[in-house]
């Protein structure tokens, strides 16, 4: 065990994350699932950014927002999906210290970018729908980037604040994190530190972040479902959710994950559902959004189709 002396408290040079460990025989067809989701994310969000970039009748808030949230998708599989790929296939999985620092930092940055980006996107939504004739007067692009600026802005500072105070706890004893990444509330566990500001200002931000976000979006829909009830013809009703259906699955999935890894009793916190959870919103809703949005929007779906018609159709002539 690689320990670096820093006169009265000492800090891991090195730290093992056991991930799936405890499923030896199985290492390899976890690499070969895992490397097809980190294909099938980066290609499939990447396929979205590309059509919202091509596509003229697709430059609209709703779609610059999509982008955006598309691009975050890939930053957080990157952060996480490489260093379990390379754990599959080593005997020590080892992440340094500085590695470890690193990988809260982005992980907070991103996902935390991401809750507010749903907000505004639900925010959106409810501009949309609820204010349709004031909706290209309201949802201006200077405002749109100003959104999405802020929510990046808001997430870093937040990381950074959380990624300052674990470095500068001490960590003793085993250095092994029962994860697949280096996540805040099992490093806890290693220390030998009074963490009692570390897991304040988790939960305060925490609240703020997500349940802030969550709390946004809550009165978005409600608004929004209140609008929709109020139009008379089905087919009204119809085209009306169609606009937001894609992105009620998606909160649906990230928050219900979320909410649930950090808003939970202690007493029924369990190291198998910890990782599902987190592999839930970390992994598999950056792979499963691309789907939701292009199944179940129909302009995504439209613009894919010509696209991809024009590019055969080019290749023949």
């Amino acid at each position: 065990m690689k320990q670096v002396d820093l006169g009265n408290k000492t800090a891991f040079g090195e730290f093992i994350l056991l991930g799936f460990s405890d499923l030896p025989q199985y290492q390899t067809v976890l690499f070969v699932v895992f490397l097809l989701i980190l294909l099938i994310t980066l290609l499939g969000n990447s396929v979205i950014i590309t059509i919202l970039s091509l596509s003229p009748q697709l430059h609209n808030p709703m779609y610059f927002f999509l982008g955006n949230l598309s691009f975050l998708d890939i930053c957080l599989t990157l952060v996480t999906v490489p260093q379990m790929l390379k754990n599959f296939l080593v005997e020590k999985k080892s992440i340094s210290f500085s590695g470890c620092m690193a990988q809260i930092y982005f992980f907070l940055t991103f996902s935390s970018t991401e809750d507010f980006l749903l907000a505004v996107m639900a925010f959106d939504r409810y501009v949309a729908i609820c204010n349709p004739l004031h909706y290209t007067m309201l949802m201006k692009k200077r405002l749109c980037i100003q959104l999405v600026v802020g929510s990046w802005v808001t997430a870093t500072l937040d990381a950074i604040l959380n990624t300052v105070l674990t470095s500068r706890l001490s960590f003793c004893g085993p250095n092994k994190i029962d994860h697949f990444l280096c996540e805040m509330t099992p490093l806890f566990k290693l220390s030998c530190s009074d963490i009692f500001l570390n897991e304040m200002v988790i939960f305060t931000e925490g609240t703020l972040v997500v349940m802030g976000s969550f709390s946004v979006i809550l009165v978005s829909y409600v608004r929004i479902i209140t609008a929709i009830l109020k139009i008379h013809s089905a087919e009204g009703r119809s085209k009306a959710f169609s606009t937001c259906s894609s992105h009620l699955v998606v909160v649906t999935l990230y928050f219900g994950t979320t909410i649930f890894m950090y808003f939970r009793p202690s007493s029924s916190y369990s190291l198998t559902k910890d990782k599902v959870a987190s592999m839930m919103y970390t992994i598999l809703a950056p792979m499963l959004n691309p789907f939701i949005y292009s199944l179940r929007n129909n302009e995504v779906k439209g613009t894919l189709r010509r696209v991809i018609f024009e590019r055969i159709f080019s290749q023949k002539m």
